[in-house]
């Protein structure tokens, strides 16, 4: 089971400011307890939403780039780390020692399960994703 644990962003994160070395050592820290517990799978702080751009599709997949930045601060990413695990109580448990992403603010952090290619079951078109799915994916 993959879970992404997403660093909701804040005033600060869309300002580009970077987090303070203490804050880096805590998450660096923790990413190493997931890796020595060979569940970490990726993560990365995501550069502001002012660097960024969406795709806006209309009904009819008409195609239409918006940049950012984009206004709702609390419903952007700052960063995220996708661990893989065996069991939503596991990712529980990790996600419960995730150290605070802003020091001295309120903020969150949300999980969210990955869908995984089995959950589709059979069929060509995900027949094709699970020849080219890496192997964490499969």
């Amino acid at each position: 089971m993959r879970y992404m644990i997403i660093v909701k962003a804040n005033a600060d994160s869309e300002a580009g400011v970077l987090p303070r070395e203490t804050l880096t050592a805590a998450m660096a820290d923790y990413h190493e307890q997931l890796a020595r517990a060979g569940v970490l799978l990726d993560a990365a702080g995501l550069q502001p939403s002012g660097r960024g751009w969406r795709i806006r599709f209309d009904a009819d997949g008409r195609r239409q780039v918006v940049d950012g930045p984009f206004p709702e601060t609390k419903e952007l990413a700052a960063a995220y780390t996708l661990i893989q695990v065996r069991s939503r109580e596991e990712a529980l448990e990790w996600t419960r020692r995730f150290p605070a992403p802003f020091e001295g603010a309120a903020c969150e952090i949300e999980i969210r399960q990955l869908f995984e290619l089995e959950d589709f079951g059979p069929s060509a078109a995900a027949g094709r994703f699970r020849d080219i799915a890496p192997a964490a994916a499969r």
